[in-house]
């Protein structure tokens, strides 16, 4: 059994969480660090968006700042996503790792069978969606707005037919990264306003949709009669599914003091940057 790092980061700055992602990655490939699962959160609020999103297309970057939200553009692909009421999580582990398949899919399979083991241990339904047959494309087929959770990808997670996790990969310096959203629960009516549409009606529609594709934990449990959990159960929930999804023993631990002056740099040169924001 392999070990892994585990780190327990708190709630960030949106730059900062994104810029330690990345010093992990880095530190990572060189063989500083062994594979690494984090767990952390966003001080204050923040909406994220993909690497080939474009923030003036797309995001209505006056509504974020009179919210008082945090905004950050990801390393990883993938569209708009809130974390606020959330736990999430990264996964750094090198592109040889035993057992981890190369293509990009069947990767987001293996590293996102402890995800489905965590909502198993929160007494929800949930499996991993598969793309192969038209049928299930078509079930799944969004109707085209910014939003990360309006449709899953390949092997994202699912309770009912909604997406439950959101997730992004990428792949750099022979290393995986991929982050993604836990969400315990879920404002849409907040996510749309912050989302640029041609008519107010196409918002409407579009956000109506949303909501019956997408779903958060504390939602489905209460349409169960069960109670709503808390970011610390959540945490011990994923802990125990990905360390057994992935067959690891994980080892609470710190950044290095490497990888926290990198993380700063990151901070200061790319993901605090307008230019890299609202590059696109």
């Amino acid at each position: 059994m392999h070990t892994w790092r585990w780190l327990q980061s708190g709630p960030g700055d949106p730059a900062y969480n994104m810029a330690v992602d990345e010093a992990i990655l880095i530190a990572h490939s060189e063989g500083k660090v062994p594979p690494t699962l984090r767990f952390y959160g966003w001080k204050p609020a923040t909406l994220s968006i993909g690497y080939f999103q474009k923030a003036e297309k797309d995001i209505d970057i006056p509504a974020v700042r009179e919210q008082g939200l945090g905004f950050v553009r990801r390393a990883t692909g993938g569209r708009a996503v809130l974390h606020d009421s959330e736990l999430t999580y990264s996964i750094i582990v090198s592109e040889d790792y035993p057992g981890l398949p190369k293509s990009v899919t069947e990767a987001y399979r293996v590293l996102s069978q402890g995800l489905l083991n965590g909502f198993i241990h929160l007494g929800l339904d949930a499996h991993m969606v598969n793309l192969a047959s038209e049928e299930e494309k078509a079930k799944y087929d969004s109707m085209g707005s910014s939003a990360c959770f309006d449709s899953p990808s390949w092997y994202e997670l699912v309770v009912e037919g909604r997406k439950i996790a959101g997730s992004a990969q990428m792949r750099h310096r022979d290393t995986v990264l991929q982050h993604g959203s836990i969400l315990l629960d879920l404002d849409a009516k907040q996510l749309f306003s912050l989302l640029k549409f041609r008519t107010e009606a196409l918002r409407e529609r579009l956000e109506k949709s949303f909501e019956s594709k997408a779903v958060a934990i504390n939602e489905l449990l209460r349409d169960r009669g069960m109670p709503s959990v808390t970011l610390k159960q959540v945490e011990a929930a994923f802990h125990q599914g990905i360390a057994e999804g992935m067959n690891v023993r994980l080892e609470p631990g710190e950044l290095t003091e490497e990888e926290e002056e990198l993380a700063q740099q990151l901070v200061k040169e790319k993901y605090g940057t307008d230019e890299w924001n609202f590059r696109r």
